[in-house]
């Protein structure tokens, strides 16, 4: 642990973390949070996300933003924001280190809308806010007097050159000082828009706990539905988290995509060529978050969901494998008290069996209607409608649910 500098909190660096691999994260939000009192909200559920075992909660965008979900920051240095004062949101900080939960902020600096109008007409330029640039930290593909962008375009908002050192100068301060106010650790939104390298300049110079960047891009595709073989996709979030210093997660998008198919009757697809998860858990598990929807892709955004009469079958998934499992708000809170039940069993059985990031998978079965592994030598799974249990008399069941079960050595 060493560094100790800043109190015994905050003495774990951001490599022991990972090393460790016995995160498990809740998604602390969906679209529609900002139309209700959030951080209170959310400070009254504090004991009960640190008893179900949360190392960290993911808030959602924290600064002042044009947009009331948070995703077109202005000043970023205000946080005062539709989900709650900066004094509440401070509050829930509070609470949240109190439980030994970490929070986690979501980092939004992929684009910024301007107050004035600049160069062209447009509102390129950021007068009477902190961080007052003009035109210059604007990248000229999206109306800026800067450089080209280093990734794709945010369209239809001013998008940031993070190219010039002045820009990346400021952002690091921002950084810092959300890390005093009591952030610990960094979500990255739309990591495709600017180079992986600055990412990590930018965890170097903030020293974030954990990281996990937003590198969502679409699986591959063939006229019948998804392929079978997604290794293209997953090695694109690979190359991004190697190209951060391989210091930041990323989200595992590649098991999302495949699971969400595989749960409707087609688990072989659970098994990649080489008998490994076909995920990015499969390749990089310690930097794989795995999750199964977020506020993108469910909620009432729902631009990718995960079949909602599936989702147990997917926790029994994530929760038992290798990667840094996350649990979406409106599961464990908004989809009745036996989804909660059955999801904190899983992770139960996750803390007590010490599965983590990267412990081993054996596959047993892949077929259409039934999947199961071992995992560790000490947990067995197995999801879908087939009927399976392990041989041995050495297995006795853990949990059980609608299409799945997960036994433990006793």
């Amino acid at each position: 642990m060493g560094n100790t500098n800043n109190g015994p909190e905050e003495s774990t660096d951001l490599g022991a973390v990972l090393r460790n691999g016995r995160e498990i994260l809740l998604q602390g939000f969906n679209w529609e949070s900002h139309k209700y009192d959030w951080w209170r909200n959310l400070e009254r559920k504090v004991p009960d996300i640190a008893k179900s075992g949360f190392t960290s909660v993911w808030l959602p965008p924290a600064s002042n933003s044009f947009s009331p979900e948070g995703y077109l920051p202005q000043n970023l240095y205000s946080l005062n924001s539709s989900y709650g004062s900066e004094q509440l949101l401070k509050a829930l900080l509070q609470k949240l280190k109190q439980y030994k939960v970490r929070s986690m902020a979501d980092i939004v600096i992929n684009h910024r809308i301007g107050t004035t109008k600049g160069h062209g007409g447009m509102y390129n330029r950021y007068d009477g806010i902190p961080l007052a640039w003009n035109e210059h930290a604007v990248t000229s593909c999206t109306g800026g007097l800067g450089n080209r962008s280093t990734g794709d375009n945010f369209h239809g908002v001013p998008n940031i050159d993070h190219s010039q050192h002045f820009v990346r100068k400021d952002i690091i301060g921002w950084l810092k000082w959300l890390r005093s106010v009591g952030f610990q650790d960094f979500r990255f939104d739309f990591a495709r828009g600017y180079s992986a390298k600055y990412v990590k300049e930018y965890i170097e110079g903030a020293k974030p706990i954990f990281s996990v960047g937003e590198y969502w891009d679409s699986c591959n595709y063939n006229g019948h539905g998804l392929d079978y073989n997604q290794d293209s996709h997953r090695q694109r979030i690979v190359n991004w988290i190697d190209a951060t210093g391989q210091l930041s997660a990323a989200f595992d998008f590649t098991t999302k995509g495949i699971l969400q198919e595989a749960v409707k009757g087609q688990f072989w697809r659970l098994r990649d060529p080489q008998g490994k998860p076909p995920g990015v858990m499969g390749w990089w598990p310690s930097r794989a978050v795995t999750f199964i929807d977020n506020h993108d892709t469910g909620s009432t955004q729902a631009h990718w969901p995960f079949p909602s009469n599936h989702i147990m079958e997917g926790y029994a998934y994530i929760l038992t494998h290798p990667g840094i499992p996350t649990v979406f708000y409106d599961h464990f809170y908004d989809w009745g008290n036996s989804i909660h039940e059955q999801i904190v069993k899983l992770m139960d059985i996750r803390r007590r069996q010490d599965i983590h990031s990267r412990s081993s998978v054996r596959i047993l079965e892949s077929q259409h209607n039934l999947y199961s592994a071992i995992i560790a030598e000490k947990v067995c799974m197995k999801i879908g409608d087939g009927s399976w249990c392990p041989t041995g008399r050495e297995w006795a069941l853990a949990t059980s649910g609608h299409r799945y079960a997960v036994w433990q050595k006793q």
